[in-house]
């Protein structure tokens, strides 16, 4: 039997809606902004913000943008190479690898960017701000400057 079904390269995941208003001439004019993470499980990993009138649109918009830009993670066993701290405004993140088997110990921000690059045991702690965003591109900083 053959299975027709595509085989995604990417796993997309919604990590934070947000409804924005501007006040205009003619009335409030609402629209969403959506940061999604898109990683293949392999070492890549891409994260972006998309905003437009409606969800739709806006997922769209950030996945297409975070596929433009995908980063390489250098992964060993299933971790991270080495312990790695970033601050990047008021986002600070600290990643350190996992003993395997233990899972993942993340919040839920980089809890969904690592889980899209492929870590299956990881150790962090976000020690800045509380912004879902500002953690995501901590986070994705953080896993730049991971060496092999």
């Amino acid at each position: 039997m053959v299975d027709y079904r595509m085989e995604k390269e990417f796993e997309e995941k919604v990590v934070h809606v947000r409804r924005v208003s501007k006040k205009t001439k003619g009335g409030d004019r609402i629209g969403f902004s959506v940061l999604v993470v898109v990683g293949d499980k392999k070492g890549r990993v891409g994260a972006a913000l998309g905003k437009a009138p409606d969800i739709r649109s806006a997922i769209q918009k950030a996945m297409s943008d975070a596929k433009r830009h995908l980063i390489e993670v250098p992964l060993k066993q299933g971790t991270i190479p080495h312990e790695v701290r970033v601050k990047r405004g008021a986002a600070e993140v600290l990643l350190k690898p996992g003993l395997p088997g233990r899972g993942i110990i993340a919040g839920g921000a980089v809890r969904s960017v690592v889980e899209a690059v492929g870590v299956k045991s990881i150790v962090s702690k976000i020690l800045g701000t509380r912004n879902k965003i500002s953690n995501v591109y901590a986070t994705i900083e953080a896993l730049k400057k991971l060496k092999k």
